[in-house]
């Protein structure tokens, strides 16, 4: 009955029946801690003439820039209306096929895939979460699709290139689609670059998000990366204006920001580091992730639900993972918020331990 999204903390307080504090700090929403852009901000007044029109329904200045930021054509790429369209639309795209999703990973892909009749099957990944390709490759003959989320929601992890590239070289000869899930790789310092594949590769699909890095969550806005014959194929199942006028011109102010870029990737790392050396000294366990998120558990209990109701009554609000198929609410998972909010979570993390 647990909510099974993150955000929007009063409905996880209400399905615990806690009452929930008059301030409460939400780690559940993967979210730059820093806002959106500040031009963003400042060219938004100038936005509100935008909702007297229709928006352009192929979002062509925007699909212009994402193809020339990531050096390919405009023909392998496509804007929707967050990442969740997207994931739909790919679940219709593989209507009634075999579909097989790498565990721990995001639920929608399942719920996509399974609205649109597919056969869905789990490679779950022991805990560490190192990927590797060899029996992935071994199931490829027997199945349609594969998702991969790397970096992974929700552990953070950051999957090994040589092995990613490795599962696209293998869908490729296994008429097997690859969808490789990125919402969060531009939070990673050393971003690997699959793009270039694309162009040699049928069967690799790329989905990305505009709404984590820039903090614009309500305005809902992605892109996915492919052939042109499954651009074409996936766009044909999406409907029209689907991406909103305020969304698009967003999107095309905030790719220009890559000073605010580099500062968040800069700001998270800071901020990691500091939460690390805390919980090794408060003896927690934690995933080894390489974004803006990660999962934390206290050893000393196998269910961590007397911690999540006690950070809750404190009014912090981690991520449950009972939703997530190979964690099963072993862990919770965190996002790295400002610094102060940081600071009270291990106040209240310390006080726990005491």
């Amino acid at each position: 009955m647990l909510p099974s999204h993150g955000s929007n903390p009063h409905y996880l307080y209400d399905s615990l029946s806690i009452a929930q504090p008059e301030e409460t700090l939400d780690f559940s929403a993967n979210l730059n801690p820093l806002g959106p852009p500040q031009t963003l901000i400042e060219k938004w007044p100038d936005a509100f003439n935008l909702i007297t029109t229709y928006p352009d329904p192929h979002s062509a200045t925007l699909t212009k820039k994402l193809a020339a930021m990531h050096n390919t054509e405009e023909s392998r790429v496509l804007v929707g209306n967050g990442g969740a369209e997207l994931i739909t639309l790919v679940g219709r795209f593989l209507f009634h096929k075999r579909v097989c999703i790498v565990q721990p990973a995001f639920s929608e892909y399942e719920e996509a895939c399974r609205s649109a009749g597919c056969e869905v099957t789990y490679h779950t990944l022991e805990e560490g979460w190192r990927l590797d390709p060899k029996p992935l490759i071994e199931k490829m003959n027997h199945l349609d699709a594969i998702f991969l989320c790397s970096p992974n929601n929700p552990t953070g992890v950051s999957y090994d290139p040589e092995s990613v590239r490795t599962l696209i070289a293998e869908a490729e000869k296994r008429d097997c689609y690859l969808i490789i899930d990125e919402a969060f790789a531009d939070f990673l310092h050393e971003e690997p670059s699959y793009t270039v594949e694309l162009m040699t590769n049928k069967n690799l699909i790329i989905l990305r998000s505009l709404t984590k890095m820039f903090a614009i969550p309500g305005l809902r806005l992605g892109y996915m990366m492919a052939h042109p014959e499954v651009i074409s194929a996936v766009k044909k199942l999406k409907p029209h204006w689907s991406v909103n006028a305020l969304a698009l011109m967003a999107g095309e102010i905030c790719i220009e920001e890559q000073a605010y870029t580099t500062a968040t990737r800069k700001f998270i790392e800071e901020e990691r580091v500091k939460l690390q050396l805390f919980f090794e000294k408060h003896r927690y366990i934690y995933s080894r992730s390489s974004v803006n998120f990660y999962l934390l558990k206290d050893p000393e209990r196998t269910d961590q639900a007397p911690l999540l109701h006690y950070l809750m009554k404190n009014g912090i609000v981690p991520r449950h993972t009972e939703n997530f198929p190979g964690l099963n609410g072993r862990w919770l998972r965190f996002a790295i918020r400002t610094s102060d909010e940081n600071d009270r979570l291990m106040e209240v993390l310390a006080s726990w331990r005491s």
